[in-house]
């Protein structure tokens, strides 16, 4: 089977890399096109051996992209196309369609119940999902949550196939080498109490609330890895709150899908300064841990989103056996309290996050046994149920139709897709979501 995968972009998010994980994975031949943004992770999927191509989209109303992603689709002989993020599912929806591949899978990795990717669901954006969702042949949940809410959106049940996600577990075992190493190189100590999180430094993330929390709990040190528009806000944040050597914003971290990132003690530090050859791959050099590095040095991991639609960097944490701290995780959420002992849900309020790392840190956290949700969530197991659903939505579509002029959209819709394609809303420049209380 020949797949193309359509993306938005390939900078460092969730999305991004467990498309990179799973690509490792899927018994097909696969290629990627990414509309804007060849970031790291483009680099990292190509090292891997799978062919990226950037489309070059200058703009969410680039409708030049539109002929340029159906030629590439038509030229490359596909059996399946598989999108993932909004953008790239309106305009891969249509462009598969225009060049003749009736068998199309969405996968819906940020869908909150007010925001799509960080940004609030206005009516446009929603009127222009549901009329491209049409266009495809399956639409693939990462969480039962996900699925409840696709639902709610009019999406037909026989439609939606939830297929969590999933992380490559060994990688992000505890090493008290890597510990001492990443303290070390970052002038901690090794008896401080460390606090940790990671994720997109944007509004919806609420990571001002962990940043003031621990700015009230003295002595105590957060790492946060991520880049994202906050950061300088943040930064001046910790400064006048007095705390700014304390909070060490670390930028971002791609190194935990290096293929040289599977070595633990001082390969769990140098991973993501060399990269998968070698090169280095961040600025600040070797200085900058990776993500399973980044696990082992702390003792408690935070994510405080309120809006999750499914939650990896719980997951990973869990993986290196921590106390978590979080605001929404339907990974954890869905399941029995036992499978994950170590996760706990608190308030998205900062006198609660205080409270709860305060007593943590009374206790002394300690290393929990790797918990049972993290098995649930191999990502050998998330390729083998999304090959399954590639298989489904090829047998059911029709044959391939070789010439895009005789392709026409389906009755009733083909002018209120294109007056749509015209007004392509912009998830990014919808207002951002009103801030939670941070009490």
């Amino acid at each position: 089977m020949k797949v193309l995968h359509v993306i938005t972009g390939l900078d460092v998010g969730g999305a991004e890399q467990q498309l990179r994980l799973l690509l490792r994975r899927l018994p097909a031949h696969c290629e990627v096109v990414t509309l804007t943004r060849p970031g790291p992770v483009a680099e990292g999927i190509e090292a891997d051996g799978t062919p990226v191509t950037h489309l070059g989209m200058t703009g969410n109303r680039d409708l030049t992209a539109l002929p340029r992603l159906a030629g590439l689709i038509r030229d490359g002989g596909y059996d399946l196309v598989h999108t993932h993020l909004y953008r790239a599912c309106v305009y891969g929806r249509i462009a598969a369609r225009m060049a003749g591949v009736r068998a199309v899978v969405a996968t819906e990795h940020s869908l909150g119940d007010a925001v799509i990717e960080g940004r609030r669901l206005t009516r446009g954006v929603r009127t222009l999902y549901r009329a491209t969702e049409r266009l495809g042949t399956a639409t693939v949940a990462v969480s039962d949550t996900v699925a409840a809410r696709l639902r709610r959106w009019g999406v037909p049940e026989q439609r939606i196939h939830v297929v969590p996600g999933g992380i490559e577990a060994h990688r992000f075992a505890f090493d008290p080498a890597a510990r001492a190493l990443v303290r070390t190189r970052l002038g901690l100590p090794l008896d401080a109490f460390v606090v940790g999180g990671a994720g997109r430094l944007v509004p919806g993330k609420r990571f001002d609330v962990l940043v003031r929390a621990v700015t009230q709990l003295p002595g105590v040190h957060l790492l946060l890895a991520g880049a994202g528009p906050e950061r300088e806000t943040l930064r001046r944040m910790a400064e006048q709150f007095g705390s700014g050597d304390r909070i060490h914003l670390l930028g971002e971290r791609d190194g935990a899908l290096d293929a040289a990132s599977d070595g633990r003690g001082a390969a769990a530090w140098g991973a993501a300064a060399r990269g998968a050859h070698g090169r280095s791959a961040h600025p600040r050099g070797p200085e900058v841990p990776d993500i399973p590095g980044l696990l082992s040095a702390i003792d408690v991991f935070v994510s405080p989103s309120p809006d999750e639609a499914f939650g990896l960097a719980v997951l990973e944490a869990l993986g290196s056996g921590l106390q978590v701290l979080y605001g929404s995780c339907p990974a954890v959420d869905e399941l029995p309290a036992d499978q994950a002992p170590g996760a706990r849900r608190f308030s998205p309020g900062v006198h609660e996050l205080a409270t709860a790392l305060r007593e943590l840190r009374r206790h002394g956290p300690g290393r929990l046994p790797v918990p049972p949700v993290v098995r649930r969530y191999d990502i050998t197991r998330s390729a083998e149920a999304l090959m399954s659903v590639y298989e489904q939505a090829v047998a059911a579509a029709p044959a391939r139709r070789r010439s895009p002029a005789a392709v026409p959209l389906p009755q009733g819709r083909s002018a209120a897709l294109s007056a749509a394609a015209v007004s392509l809303p912009d998830p990014a420049r919808s207002p951002a979501p009103s801030p939670l209380s941070n009490r």
